[in-house]
């Protein structure tokens, strides 16, 4: 198993389709780099949000990124579920983007992803950051999409009841949905500890397509 370090990170883009899916994939991750490497950069865009939604994804946010050192949280409104019909203006955000920032990671949907918001938001970022490492991560559902990642963050149990905390004290919105419980997310970091023999038995996964070493 080939191991690599976050160490040399220092310039980080999250990009979400909508309000809690940055969380959902890459939560644990973003705290772990906020508790270790705090001087950092971070940009965080979420696409879609709608009435409440945006002030929880706003909320939420800022409870991730707490003590990171340089961070911008950026809510815009797409029209929810229509990703595919509105491409032509979230390209055109993706080259303002572009040219407003260079990170050394991107984080985005994976690529399989059945939702199409999701397909789309990771389509754009490979189009757009084409000499960048580009992590993707994964969103439980109801489709059953989850695919068999290749990148692993092993996390402690800390962090990983932390981000669960998080999202049901901040997406409260989201609380009757049937699958939207600590458990859930437990259960999967638990689930990707397994595949990476994490020490501390949780992690977060990624689908990492392409990477140059130097």
């Amino acid at each position: 198993m080939v191991k690599l370090s976050f160490e040399n990170l220092s310039a980080i883009l999250c990009l979400g389709a909508h309000s809690d899916d940055i969380e959902i994939g890459c939560g644990g991750t973003i705290l772990k780099l906020a508790r270790e490497c705090s001087a950092m950069n971070i940009v965080w865009v979420v696409f879609s949000t709608e009435g409440s939604r945006s002030r929880e994804a706003r909320s939420s946010a800022g409870a991730f990124l707490q003590g990171v050192a340089r961070k911008k949280i950026v809510i815009k409104h797409f029209r929810n579920s229509f990703f595919p019909f509105e491409g032509a203006r979230i390209k055109e955000y993706f080259e303002q983007l572009k040219r407003q920032f260079q990170p050394d990671v991107v984080f985005t949907h994976y690529r399989d992803d059945r939702h199409q918001d999701h397909r789309v938001l990771s389509d754009l970022a490979w189009n757009t950051f084409r000499n960048h490492l580009i992590l993707e991560y994964e969103v439980p559902k109801y489709d059953g999409d989850l695919g068999i990642p290749n990148l692993f963050v092993p996390l402690d149990e800390e962090l990983c009841r932390k981000k669960a905390q998080y999202l049901c004290r901040f997406f409260r919105s989201q609380g009757n949905k049937h699958w939207f419980s600590p458990d859930l997310f437990l259960s999967l970091l638990r689930l990707r500890g397994i595949e990476c023999a994490s020490t501390t038995k949780y992690a977060e996964a990624f689908h990492c397509r392409k990477m140059v070493c130097l």
